[in-house]
């Protein structure tokens, strides 16, 4: 069973991500960004590939500036790993397949 990627805002952030039991791998992109493109088929992937033990939320930047901010989100595609509070990795930019898979495989089996 593969699961979807859930699109969240702002007012969601706490609740999904903040709040959630598992790793939550937040991957931030915008309509008129081209490299997000590239990127979201990479989401989906991770999203099924780890689905039991990450959960992956996507948020678009504009009309969603606070969380933004608050993660000092600069560029678009970027992604970050949250456990709890923690970010645990931050990118900004397009990264390839087998960089996103060892990134999550590194701090997803260390739990």
């Amino acid at each position: 069973m593969s699961k979807a990627v859930i699109t969240i805002t702002d007012a969601e952030f706490e609740t999904e991500v903040l709040k959630a039991e598992q790793p939550v791998l937040v991957y931030f992109w915008a309509s008129w960004c081209g490299p997000c493109q590239l990127m979201s088929p990479l989401i989906n992937s991770a999203a099924t590939k780890y689905s039991d033990r990450l959960k992956v939320v996507k948020m678009e930047i504009d009309p969603n500036p606070l969380t933004v901010k608050q993660y000092q989100v600069e560029g678009v595609p970027a992604l970050r790993l949250f456990q709890g509070q923690e970010v645990l990795i931050s990118t900004e930019g397009v990264i390839g397949k087998d960089k996103l898979l060892e990134l999550l495989d590194t701090h997803l089996n260390s739990n």
